[in-house]
């Protein structure tokens, strides 16, 4: 058995329908009652109370780590959660950790997660961290604008960093699962080239066959947004990073390749397959 955390999102849910046609079984944990692919077993859990995720985790052989956004919180201990693993009998994790721990270690955030990958280390476990840096899928954030005014609104319209694909990730992340090769292994994920959102509006445009309009938001006005779906400082580091990032960040990396054997998808191509969402 094969527990999948955020088992609904944007990474979970093609993480865990690979893992189905892999012919796993999988138990899905959320935070709320969805719909899950055929076979599989739903887990309505929260891991900020990780003893909740007993039922799931006891007879588990192994378990793909995402912490949602309140796990990111001042006085959050999500290290229980590998512990729980430990104790139901989980021999390998594989943790979606960021880019930043590498890139921006002196972050709040970051230090976090770098010491919930050293918890992870140190546990004893077989483990697998995947590093990636700015998802396709944040361009959701748009899709109400782009239905109701053709807009898409976002800061920095110029700066680009290489996005990834959710899929790849949960593609990625399917492999490390199921391979033994991949075990002590740490991957930055990055999409395959440098993409502005100002480029990734035309993409969207493209997609939909119909004119976009990019209209640039000042730093506060894009916090003012963010901070409605996530902490204030997540949505700090991530500002800092749209805004201003390092030649690491700028890095196309070549762990998807190297995992997968093919090239990660561009972001057109994650606009092609979502253009319903901007209808």
């Amino acid at each position: 058995m094969i527990v999948a955390t955020g088992a609904t999102g944007n990474v979970g849910l093609p993480l865990t329908q690979a893992l189905v046609e892999a012919g796993q079984q999988v138990t899905a944990v959320s935070r709320h009652p969805a719909a899950v692919p055929k076979g599989v077993r739903h887990l309505v859990a929260d891991l900020a109370e990780p003893a909740g995720l007993k039922p799931a985790l006891t007879g588990a052989k192994s378990l793909f780590l995402l912490l949602s956004g309140g796990l990111h919180a001042t006085g959050a201990n999500p290290a229980d959660i590998i512990g729980e693993a430990a104790a139901g009998g989980v021999r390998r994790v594989v943790l979606l950790s960021t880019l930043g721990v590498a890139t921006r270690p002196s972050g709040r955030t970051r230090i976090a997660m770098r010491a919930l990958e050293d918890t992870l280390r140190e546990s004893g476990l077989e483990w697998t961290i995947l590093r990636p840096g700015g998802f396709a899928s944040n361009a959701l954030w748009w899709a109400d604008s782009v239905r109701a005014q053709q807009v898409v609104a976002a800061p920095f319209g110029d700066v680009g960093v290489p996005i990834i694909d959710p899929a790849d990730i949960a593609a990625v992340a399917a492999a490390c699962l199921l391979d033994d090769r991949h075990t002590g292994a740490v991957y930055e994920l990055t999409g395959p080239e440098v993409i502005t959102p100002r480029q990734q509006a035309a993409a969207i445009a493209a997609a939909l066959g119909s004119p976009v309009r990019f209209h640039e938001l000042t730093r506060h006005e894009a916090k003012t947004v963010m901070t409605q779906s996530m902490p204030a400082e997540l949505a700090d580091d991530t500002l800092e990073i749209l805004g201003s990032p390092s030649p690491a960040e700028l890095r196309v990396s070549p762990d998807v390749q190297r995992v997968l054997g093919r090239a990660p998808r561009p972001f057109a191509d994650w606009a092609a397959r979502h253009v319903a969402a901007f209808r």
